[in-house]
């Protein structure tokens, strides 16, 4: 068994409530809102219009620029308007509005179950249709795929690594869709390999999920240069810097992308989604999340149409909780939470996380008392006592020369915190403060 090296906590996986439930289909809404920013980029522009009458998996939407992604209809119906919306994270947004009157399909996508093996494509092709189907990343960060399949200028690939490890508390979707879709999984690597010319793909599990271990090993067992590594439970294993040093003991430099160790990281949803889109046709227009809690009357792995009011995702799983006291969209660790359940479905959206009263209330934060326990559970060997200080204090310039870019996000210091202090919030205002102020930079 392997992990990372580098800082990590171990909280209570709470996986148990919708673990193993197989993924249910959520019914069509009668209205739909399609937000345009889904993806880590510039924003995608409508080619549809009011009044236009669209099929399911057609273009509505088209990539805004190189990091960009298109966005397709998940359902047929009538465009009814374009305006914007409150997306999941509370941000207003570019989205087109659908009546929604069915489900009828464009021609030539296969919508079927039936598997269909990779073919002989050229890379080029490949990564074309995985580009066109507006494919990103499903892990969290969204992030369009084929431009992860083109490095620049004296960067190669020598491995693909494959995210199967799920290391959100309560999150059990990619675990799902490896147990019910892990041919296909197996089928997307190949494309990827080939796309990237490539010979090796590691797929990285964690040990609490053994069924699927053992699951992928089967199907890997006959396939040349693709394998299976079972690693220890550590959070936030599922970060890719993390994953890639698990997986292959090789450390990404700080500032730098996983291309410069050689290497390529796709979660399993993703690679799922690849094979729809490059072998049956199928753009990017749904994804399975969990919905899940202690208190929830149906927890489980539901597959949603983008568009789909979480509302009715909620309802399908039993509705919203007596003593509900926070709604967190996504896991408890680098989720976020939510003032409201009426917003649609999105790419970035990968669970539903109720929280009750008791779990939900923040005990009152006190002084730091210079442990150091946020040091030592950084991954990425930040301070963030100090950084959280720096947001605090509005010294930006301070925060960049420390690092600030690095932060994942994952939550690492406020859970390991004796006095409770809210780090992570002060380092993602001062991240998201530090990043603008870059970007101005270098624009001039």
């Amino acid at each position: 068994m392997s992990t990372f090296k580098i800082g990590g906590v171990h909280p209570q996986d709470n996986k148990q409530y919708s673990a193993l439930k197989p993924i249910v289909d959520c019914p069509l809404p009668q209205k739909a809102i399609i937000p345009l920013i889904q993806h880590i980029g510039a924003p995608a522009q409508p080619v549809v219009e009011k009044g236009d009458k669209v099929r399911v998996g057609q273009l509505i939407a088209k990539a805004g620029g190189f990091v960009s992604a298109n966005i397709h209809s998940p359902f047929s119906g009538i465009v009814s308007k374009i305006d914007t919306t409150i997306d999941a994270w509370g941000m207003r947004v570019p989205a087109i509005f659908i009546d929604v009157e069915g489900d009828l399909w464009l021609d030539g996508i296969d919508a079927s179950d039936t598997l269909v093996r990779e073919g002989t494509l050229e890379p080029k092709e490949i990564i074309d249709r995985i580009a066109a189907a507006g494919i990103v990343g499903l892990g969290g960060a969204c992030f369009p795929t084929h431009v992860k399949l083109m490095p620049p200028p004296g960067k190669k690939a020598e491995v693909l690594i494959v995210n199967g490890v799920e290391c959100e508390p309560y999150l059990t979707c990619d675990h799902q869709l490896m147990l019910e879709h892990g041919e296909e999984i197996i089928i997307g690597i190949k494309l990827l390999t080939r796309a990237l010319g490539i010979k090796r793909a590691i797929i990285g599990i964690e040990k609490n999920k053994p069924d699927a271990i053992e699951y992928m090993q089967k199907l890997t067992g006959r396939v040349l240069g693709i394998s299976v590594m079972p690693l220890n439970l550590k959070y936030p294993q599922g970060g890719e810097k993390q994953l890639i040093e698990a997986c292959i003991g090789r450390q990404v430099p700080s500032g730098a992308l996983p291309i410069e160790v050689g290497a390529v990281v796709d979660n399993v949803a993703t690679v799922y989604a690849v094979y729809e889109a490059v072998v049956k046709h199928k753009p990017l227009i749904s994804r399975v999340i969990t919905v899940t809690g202690k208190h929830v009357a149906k927890p489980g792995n539901y597959r949603v149409r983008f568009g789909t009011p979480l509302a009715d995702v909620v309802a399908l799983a039993g509705g919203i909780p007596e003593n509900t006291g926070k709604i967190i969209g996504g896991g408890p660790m680098m989720g976020r939470a939510m003032n409201s359940i009426d917003m649609p479905a999105n790419k970035r959206v990968s669970g539903l996380l109720f929280m009750d009263e008791s779990e939900a209330r923040r005990v009152e934060p006190e002084n730091c008392i210079r442990c150091a326990k946020c040091v030592g559970a950084c991954p990425m060997g930040l301070e963030p006592y100090l950084l959280a200080r720096q947001a605090e204090l509005q010294l930006w310039d301070g925060m960049e020369a420390h690092n600030i870019m690095d932060c994942i996000e994952c939550g690492c210091c406020t859970f390991t915190c004796p006095s409770h202090r809210p780090l992570l919030d002060y380092v993602r205002m001062g991240k998201a403060k530090v990043g603008g102020i870059i970007r101005a930079r270098n624009a001039k």
